[in-house]
């Protein structure tokens, strides 16, 4: 069962601690300690570790790669997983975000790549590209604190208070993936997430 963060304060969602937590009258805002919580898990330092982990760079880009999965953007759904949220719907700012995703990040990876072989065979090229790797790194970074400051506003999200286990579901419904080298990366993903 979901429930939602914001709404009236009537309205409450339950941590997994246990914790109640009241929801302000502003739908769009979610209460202080959960907005705390987010706040001491930057998604950058939680996306860093996550990547690192055993298996989880090589399904992040075969999600990106295969399906075009926007790795920024499933890091983020991890971190909200990890917090117990969900987005029910999608927040106004996220459009926004996916915009910057296309028309920075992404075109700094092409560049990047399309660079690779003369790279190898020119010094020059090889510090451009070096730069551009850089680049698309900061950009990257950009994305996820934008990303958790629209987790931080609460539009759109949800409290779980089922099973913790339903995220590489979730995320294959969403995407709509239904391949099997797919689905065994959100599963490689989901079984490299700590407890909250």
């Amino acid at each position: 069962m979901l429930s939602p963060v914001g709404g009236n304060s009537q309205q409450k969602a339950v941590t997994a601690s246990g914790d109640s937590l009241i929801m302000s009258d502003d739908s769009t805002r979610m209460d202080a300690a959960l907005r705390s919580r987010l706040a001491a898990d930057p998604l950058w330092d939680f996306a860093l570790a996550l990547y690192a982990r055993p298996g989880v760079e090589a399904a992040c880009l075969t999600l990106q790669d295969e399906a075009g999965v926007d790795v920024c953007e499933l890091l983020w759904h991890c971190w909200l997983h990890h917090h117990g949220l969900a987005l029910e719907t999608l927040p106004e700012g996220l459009a926004a975000i996916r915009q910057w995703q296309r028309e920075v990040t992404l075109v700094l990876r092409v560049l990047r790549r399309r660079l690779k072989e003369e790279a190898g065979k020119n010094t020059g090229v090889a510090e451009v590209r070096r730069q551009l790797q850089r680049t698309e790194l900061a950009a990257e970074r950009e994305t996820l604190v934008r990303l958790q400051a629209l987790a931080e506003r609460g539009e759109g999200l949800v409290r779980y208070s089922t099973s913790r286990s339903e995220l590489a579901f979730s995320l294959a419904s969403r995407w709509q993936l239904q391949k099997k080298p797919q689905l065994l990366a959100l599963q490689t993903i989901e079984c490299q997430l700590d407890p909250p």
